[in-house]
């Protein structure tokens, strides 16, 4: 069986299993879901679920978020983790969007990109999401299901992302990371994967 005839058999399977996956992250518009994204970065979705309600409540535009005392940006997600780091990003993101983009969150990949904190996974989510644009988002699960799986050997998630590009088609690729991250937090868990209990284990290199 070639790569692109697994990743295939994976698609149809997953599919069938969730037939509901969809982004967890709970969002309004594109700047709640690229705030609520680079929130979730070493964090779960369900934290930042609990948090960007009233986040949203109190700052609501790009001037809002680029405006606001840091201080007090760092006060609204502490708890999501590294609230640092993440205020700071958030602000100077927002600040860009702005005064460059007329206070409306890009769909372009390079433009996404130029935003600070914004990598390729929160770019692809953003453009999927919101813009209906093709792209793999590969976090913790999606890389770790696709090197355990045997469609990719690469730990550098870019490269897991271009790795996956190549084996399905573009009509697939934003709910493959769907699937992947759904089987992730079910059965193929970092620690104490679900072997026996899952549905393409007879096509996974990880339990032979």
């Amino acid at each position: 069986m070639t790569k692109k005839q697994k990743a295939e058999l994976v698609y149809d399977i997953l599919s069938k299993k969730y037939p509901d996956a969809t982004c967890s992250l709970e969002f309004k518009d594109p700047l709640q879901l690229l705030v609520a994204t680079q929130l979730a970065a070493q964090c779960t979705d369900k934290r930042v679920n609990m948090v960007t309600p009233g986040l949203f409540e109190k700052l609501q535009t790009a001037w809002d978020f680029a405006s606001v005392d840091i201080l007090v940006l760092e006060g609204l997600v502490r708890s999501t983790g590294f609230y640092k780091n993440k205020a700071k990003n958030i602000k100077e993101a927002c600040r860009v969007i702005f005064e460059k983009f007329d206070s409306q969150v890009p769909s372009d990949m390079d433009e996404l990109l130029s935003l600070p904190g914004v990598g390729r996974k929160t770019a692809n989510v953003v453009r999927g999401e919101v813009f209906g644009l093709p792209g793999i988002v590969v976090d913790t699960h999606a890389g770790r299901l696709s090197r355990r799986i045997g469609l990719t050997k690469h730990e550098d998630p870019v490269k897991v992302e271009y790795d996956l590009m190549k084996l399905l088609n573009q009509a697939k690729w934003n709910n493959f990371c769907h699937l992947l991250i759904e089987h992730g937090r079910e059965t193929c868990t970092s620690r104490s994967p679900k072997c026996q209990k899952c549905s393409i284990s007879n096509i996974c290199t990880f339990v032979k």
